[in-house]
């Protein structure tokens, strides 16, 4: 199942885009059927906040093939264990889905439109972490979740 992660903002080289690489080619494999992963970065040039919120929803939307699954990463959604995340993403897995789509908004979080069509909707906790930060994280979690899924010893939580 190929995991795509759509982002607003570009990395543009940082050093989190340095991270989210390395987890794309250990996850290009596909462990545990999970890979590999694809990051697909939008931009706006909408200056006011409400436009650029929704100009973002709409790009992003349009990065989601037709049928993936859609988890949202919301300040307010579900925090989740390593396990129980590795758990979800093993039964999306077994549905058959070819592609599981997440979505990660700009400064001003993500349009309703996305929040609506999520399936779940993910959070690292009530601290608010920097769009290229959370990226970062979240493709750690899917390689952690992937060798977990493959019992590779890489998860000894």
């Amino acid at each position: 199942m190929r995991l795509i992660i759509c982002v607003a903002g570009k990395a543009r080289g940082t050093a989190e885009d340095a991270l989210v690489a390395e987890y794309a080619k250990r996850l290009k494999p596909a462990p545990a059927g999970l890979g590999p992963l694809d990051i697909r970065e939008i931009e706006t040039k909408e200056r006011e906040a409400s436009r650029r919120k929704d100009d973002e929803g709409a790009k992003l939307l349009a990065q989601i093939p037709d049928g993936a699954p859609l988890i949202a990463l919301d300040p307010k959604g579900k925090a989740l264990s390593t396990e129980d995340f590795a758990a979800l993403l093993g039964r999306i897995r077994d549905e058959g889905h070819a592609n599981l789509a997440f979505v990660i908004g700009g400064a001003d979080g993500l349009a309703a439109p996305l929040l609506a069509k999520a399936r779940a909707k993910l959070s690292f906790g009530p601290m608010v972490f920097p769009h290229l930060l959370a990226r970062a994280m979240l493709a750690e979690q899917l390689y952690r979740s992937a060798s977990l899924l493959a019992g590779h010893p890489y998860h000894r939580g």
